[in-house]
């Protein structure tokens, strides 16, 4: 489930509708992590991690300085500053996630992920490079091609029109 899907899922189940603002949903995957929701801890971490906009502003926590002393060896292996680091691992145990995941985190950041909605695209690449959904700002897609071909016969064109509520 991506970070969007995610803050979407919360935003519906209060009876708001669905942000369109990046910072609102990030803002609404840390409530949801601060309550200990595992998917939203995963989410803010990898956000984080990935340096999505707003994501190391929202989900910085100062209390995690203390755990920055004890990063050690992880710090040198993981490119992103210790403040960031420390908070993305305080997201990870609130959640009860394993600090295994750090390396899958990387490997996204520096190979890309497949971030293509349409199920039958294998396409990689870094987030930046997908165009997102003009209507509902979530879904995620490598191309005209693909989008085309998820609006039409993938599922895209029923949910999209969906996920909006009147505010």
């Amino acid at each position: 489930m991506a970070l969007g899907d995610t803050a979407n899922n919360i935003c519906q189940s209060l009876g708001r509708g669905v942000t369109r603002s990046k910072r609102r949903a990030i803002q609404w995957t840390r409530k949801a992590a601060e309550n200990g929701l595992p998917q939203s801890c995963l989410d803010l971490a990898a956000a984080m991690y990935g340096d999505i906009s707003y994501a190391r502003e929202v989900g910085h926590v100062e209390d995690a300085v203390e755990i920055a002393t004890s990063i050690g060896d992880m710090e040198v292996f993981h490119d992103v500053p210790p403040d960031v680091l420390a908070s993305v691992l305080h997201w990870l145990e609130k959640g009860g996630h394993n600090t295994n995941v750090l390396d899958g985190f990387r490997t996204s950041v520096l190979e890309g992920y497949k971030y293509c909605r349409n199920e039958g695209c294998e396409v990689v690449g870094p987030l930046k490079e997908f165009k997102v959904c003009p209507q509902c700002k979530t879904a995620r897609y490598c191309g005209a091609a693909c989008q085309k071909q998820d609006w039409t016969t993938g599922g895209h064109k029923a949910k999209c029109g969906t996920f909006y509520t009147a505010s």
